[in-house]
Parts: C-alpha cells; sequence; structure tokens
C-alpha cells in the first residue's frame, strides 16, 4: 500500500526559501512511487485544492503552475521513493497547506481526479 508524508514545511519570511519532501512509508509501494507520476498541490484557508507541481515517472518531464513557474522546483529520486519541491522567493501567497499525490497513470497531470494517493499534508506560513 501508499503511504504518503510530507515534512519540511515552517513558518518563513517573505523571500525565503523551503524544501518540502514527501516519502512513500509503504511496505510494498515503492514500485508505484517509481513507476507513476507524483504532484503537489496546495489549498489555503478557505480556497480550494489547487495544483502546484507535477513530475512525470523518471523525472523527464515537469509541470509548473503559472503563480510558482520559476520559483517553484519540483524534482524525485526515485531510489529513495521522494518526492521534493524547492521552494524559493516566497511570497505570502504561498501560504498554505501542501500535499503530495501520487497518479494513477505514468506522468504527472493538473487534474485531482488522477490522484488516488494523498498525503496528510504539510503548513506552509509565509510572513510578510
Amino acid at each position: 500500500q501508499v503511504q504518503l508524508v510530507e515534512s519540511g514545511g515552517g513558518l518563513v519570511q517573505a523571500g525565503g526559501s523551503l524544501r518540502l519532501s514527501c516519502s512513500d512509508s509503504g511496505r510494498t509501494s515503492g514500485r508505484t512511487i517509481s513507476n507513476n507520476g507524483m504532484a503537489w498541490f496546495r489549498q489555503a484557508s478557505g480556497k480550494e485544492r489547487e495544483f502546484v507541481a507535477s513530475i512525470s515517472w523518471n523525472g523527464g518531464n515537469t509541470d509548473t503552475a503559472d503563480s510558482v513557474k520559476g520559483r517553484f522546483t519540483i524534482t524525485r529520486d526515485r531510489a529513495k521513493n521522494t518526492m521534493y519541491l524547492q521552494m524559493n522567493s516566497l511570497k505570502s501567497e504561498d501560504t498554505a497547506v501542501y500535499y503530495c499525490a501520487v497518479s494513477r497513470k505514468a506522468y504527472g497531470s493538473r487534474g485531482r481526479e488522477d490522484y488516488p494517493y494523498w498525503g496528510q499534508g504539510t503548513q506552509v506560513t509565509v510572513s510578510s
């Protein structure tokens, strides 16, 4: 089974950086992490969950939302069953709970319906 756990969130000042990690602690889910697309979504208080970035099964293709393009970078380490989100030049608008997800497909997408596996989320708060 897939058991996703996010880490790395916290409180930072505007302009600062954070790196989020998402690891699969499932006993037999390493194959799923290695062969499926993954993504980061975020949900600010009172708002809908929105797409942030996705990455293909082999890390060869990535997609990032316009709101974070040029500031956030998504990567993955298949050997460690871990996905990362490097967040630079953080803004107050980035404040949200960030969730990692594993796709049912081999590549990433922007639709929440493509992701059957989700972590519990990690809070990112950016102060002005």
